[in-house]
């Protein structure tokens, strides 16, 4: 009975040391070599590369799978991801590496990819890849992104989550690609990469009061943001003013028919080759404008924000022009 309770302690400190190591090899961890395909791809400047041994050994990573002719969720997870890019900085490429694999690879070849990445202009850490597509969707499987009933053979159906985390101690999470940008750059700079740290000694006290979203704004930041700005400052600190138009004023500028149906099926519109629509194509960057699968309340409730949203913005440019006059 003794030795069973001197077994069963020391088996419960061995525990605690794994959970409290800094670092796990990979005999520490089931999520190492023999876990993980070493999967060989193609990256979007040619090169050969290996999933396990090139890409993610030892590493804090983002992986996701796109394919560049969606006309709905890549180009807004690829953008959304952008934002995540610039809130980083000069970690990715260095502490942090983001990789995104086409699940199209007969369509999207390196030059192809290569052409996609300089479109959202992509900066360095951000590797776009291709492949075998038996081995891909191995891989998938083996990452938890292939999902049966979902995944079902057609692109457009594939499974929309990405896979945050860090090999090396065995610390991984999915995420939703319409994650808020600044929470998922923390997951990768503070909770993957420096998670034994403490946070900071703030207190909750301190913490503004936040007031209760519409339905139009929640659509706007989670789908919206990822690619517009809304204002002058707004945006500003993820660099992603240039990837589409500002949309302060927008419903101004624009027909009200016109604009509901353009954020309805903007893929509609420019199959059927709408002035307009192509000429915002060519504007900026011919990158395609997702369907995001919006009904008439939901695109309703978007206009209705981006129109108190202006006239929000307009009144307090109009106060502190006042404030300065009084000066």
């Amino acid at each position: 009975m003794g030795r069973h309770v001197y077994r069963l302690a020391a088996w419960l400190c061995g525990v605690a040391l794994l959970a409290t190591a800094a670092r796990a090899d990979e005999a520490q961890t089931p999520w190492g070599r023999d876990y993980f395909p070493n999967t060989e791809l193609v990256d979007h400047n040619g090169r050969t590369v290996h999933f396990f041994d090139d890409l993610i050994k030892d590493k804090v990573v983002v992986v996701n799978f796109i394919f560049t002719g969606c006309g709905d969720s890549c180009p807004l997870e690829t953008a959304r991801l952008r934002q995540v890019q610039q809130l980083l900085g000069e970690r990715v490429g260095r502490e942090v590496f983001f990789y995104s694999i086409s699940i199209d690879p007969l369509s999207d070849t390196p030059e192809v990819l290569k052409a996609y990445a300089d479109k959202f202009k992509v900066g360095p850490g951000w590797l776009f890849l291709t492949g075998e597509f038996e081995q891909i969707t191995q891989l998938r499987q083996a990452l938890g992104l292939f999902i049966e009933g979902i995944d079902n053979g057609r692109n457009r159906d594939h499974n929309l989550s990405l896979i945050v985390g860090n090999q090396a101690t065995g610390r991984w999470m999915k995420a939703s690609p319409f994650e808020n940008p600044w929470i998922l750059a923390d997951q990768l700079a503070n909770s993957l990469q420096n998670w034994k740290q403490p946070s900071g000694g703030e207190s909750y006290a301190q913490a503004p009061q936040i007031r209760p979203p519409s339905h139009g704004e929640e659509l706007f930041r989670t789908r919206c943001a990822a690619c517009h700005s809304l204002g002058p400052t707004d945006g500003q600190t993820t660099g992603m003013r240039a990837v589409g138009p500002d949309l302060l004023g927008v419903t101004t500028r624009r027909e009200p028919a016109w604009l509901s149906r353009w954020i309805r099926e903007p893929d509609r519109l420019l199959a059927e080759q709408d002035p307009l629509a192509l000429e915002m194509f060519e504007r900026y960057n011919q990158v395609r404008m997702p369907n995001l699968g919006l009904n008439e309340a939901d695109t309703q409730a978007l206009i209705d924000f981006l129109q108190a949203e202006q006239d929000r913005q307009l009144k307090l440019s109009s106060q502190q022009a006042g404030t300065l006059t009084l000066q």
